[in-house]
């Protein structure tokens, strides 16, 4: 069973990082009180790197014991680890790294100073998924593009295809740079609660088409819903 998708619109960019901080702080509690150690997949661009900066500041955020924290990506660009391109490297500087989660908590994907190929990374990355033994995601946090892309997995390209895999190579993708490493939409629906964090009123036909549950054409995004919940947490001009 999935969760129906829930709307809940704030007025502006900075209200939706502050309030999606709180709740994510409060998920994350929640999760904790059941078991020690709770799993997240972090999302990329500015709103992913807005949350972590609300996240860091937060009066609620030593409810959440950190060091039981395991945080991975539900994409990477296929860079040198440290780039100022990767995902991981803006969340970092934004404010997860002043989390003080432990290092071997936080689960970069391999570039190509460390990998062969982004075939080799993507396997890698899930065998690394695989031996944390997380079951489901705790949340899974998402942003979703102009086109309706969530990850690295773009309507109408190969990969958002890609099926019995955990993590996938991204070969030509539309949006640069155009080699990347993404979570498939079988591992992404593996979560608890699925969030969609969206802001900008271009992004308004890709929440319309999320929400009314567009073909895999048009909408990465409809395809995927958590087990407990599915949240769009959006601004004003996302909501339009």
């Amino acid at each position: 069973m999935s969760a129906p998708a829930r709307v809940v619109v704030h007025p502006g960019k900075q209200a939706l990082a502050d309030g999606a901080a709180a709740r994510l702080v409060l998920a994350l509690q929640d999760a904790q009180t059941a078991r020690e150690t709770v799993h997240i997949s972090a999302t990329g661009g500015s709103m992913g790197s807005a949350l972590w900066a609300a996240v860091a500041v937060s009066p609620l955020r030593d409810l959440v014991d950190w060091s039981h924290v395991h945080v991975w990506w539900g994409d990477e660009r296929y860079l040198p680890v440290g780039d100022p391109d990767r995902n991981d490297t803006q969340n970092d500087a934004a404010g997860l790294a002043a989390l003080g989660l432990p290092p071997q908590n936080v689960h970069r994907v391999a570039g190509p100073d460390t990998s062969a190929s982004p075939e080799t990374s993507a396997l890698a990355y899930g065998e690394e998924l695989r031996a944390a033994g997380s079951g489901a995601w705790d949340v899974m946090i998402l942003g979703v593009g102009p086109d309706g892309h969530v990850a690295s997995l773009f309507p109408g390209h190969p990969a958002q295809l890609s099926a019995e895999a955990i993590a996938v190579a991204v070969h030509d993708s539309p949006k640069p740079p155009p080699t990347r490493v993404s979570l498939t939409l079988e591992c992404l629906a593996r979560s608890q609660r699925v969030w969609f964090i969206v802001a900008g009123a271009d992004k308004a036909e890709a929440v319309r088409n999320g929400l009314a549950g567009a073909a895999p054409e048009i909408s990465t995004a409809a395809q995927v819903h958590g087990e407990a919940e599915t949240l769009w947490l959006l601004d004003a001009d996302a909501a339009g």
